[in-house]
């Protein structure tokens, strides 16, 4: 069955939602609404709208214009196997040591690798964008550089790639943790999938509010890949938190934000151990500083 979207852009959340809303009220009624910031620091939001019928054009047009965003974009969605064209899509993702795969390309594993599999059905963090192949490197590199970790949090786990890979290459309980319920629930499901059971540990915790984290803490290694602004907002607590000479591994900053980033850091008590840029994505490493005693 053939399906529809229809993707507009507009300035600021508030525009964007009251446009979300008056969609609701339009004929054919949409099967889903959908408001989403642009990550470019530019306060552009986009606003999408699916249909199982023919939207009215008419309608759309007006609703942009009333609402002061561009002119709706009309698309038509024929019917796809979209796990099907996934899988042809995804090859396996080698990133230092790691091996990101779906289960369909099992017989594709190096016996040198260290394997994580993640179906292809769960698309956030399945190791092809640049933010997750960077924390993959970035924890290959202090691994080669000797460093070990006894206590680990990923912080925005997604399917929990990080939090397995951590746990493959070091014994004891690695955290993962997300504000998302669903990932949470896919996270334990890759868990599962990876025989890590008891190894990785998977909640649901906004940022670092959660007994679990605290009970853990300090962390020897700290991964936190989301956004610049709870970043930012995290630095003062993530960095209390990290053993002294713990490593704290950054990523979801586009490059041009990554100074910011960077600085923020650097203040709150870290030092830089590497930077890597990835496509558009920016990967930091650092280090908590170890006081000196006088």
């Amino acid at each position: 069955m053939t399906t529809y979207t229809a993707l507009t852009t507009l300035q600021g959340q508030t525009a964007a939602e009251a446009l979300a809303d008056a969609l609701d009220d339009i004929t054919p009624e949409p099967t889903g609404i959908g408001t989403f910031e642009v990550e470019d620091g530019s306060g552009t939001w986009e606003v999408g709208a699916y249909f199982e019928d023919r939207p009215d054009i008419a309608g759309l047009a007006l609703l942009a214009k009333i609402h002061g965003a561009r002119p709706f974009a009309v698309s038509e969605v024929p019917d796809t196997d979209w796990v099907a064209h996934v899988k042809r899509e995804l090859t396996p993702v080698v990133a230092g040591r790691f091996l990101v795969y779906g289960s369909h390309d099992a017989d594709k594993v190096p016996d040198d690798a260290v394997p994580l599999l993640i179906e292809a059905a769960m698309a956030f963090g399945t190791g092809h964008h640049g933010t997750t192949q960077g924390c993959l490197r970035a924890l290959d590199h202090l691994a080669s550089a000797g460093f070990t970790a006894k206590s680990v949090v990923d912080i925005g786990c997604g399917t929990a790639v990080l939090a397995m890979a951590a746990a493959r290459i070091w014994p004891g309980v690695v955290l993962a943790s997300d504000i998302d319920p669903v990932a949470v629930d896919v996270a334990r499901v890759n868990v599962a999938a990876n025989d890590l059971e008891g190894r990785v540990s998977c909640i649901e915790a906004t940022g670092l509010d959660h007994p679990a984290l605290e009970a853990a803490a300090p962390f020897d290694l700290v991964f936190a890949n989301i956004l610049k602004g709870p970043l930012i907002d995290l630095a003062p607590g993530l960095t209390e938190r990290l053993a002294p000479g713990g490593h704290v591994i950054l990523s979801g900053i586009l490059n041009e934000q990554a100074d910011e980033v960077l600085d923020v850091y650097l203040n709150a008590g870290n030092s830089l151990v590497e930077k890597q840029e990835i496509g558009d994505w920016t990967t930091l490493t650092l280090q908590k500083i170890i006081e000196k005693v006088v």
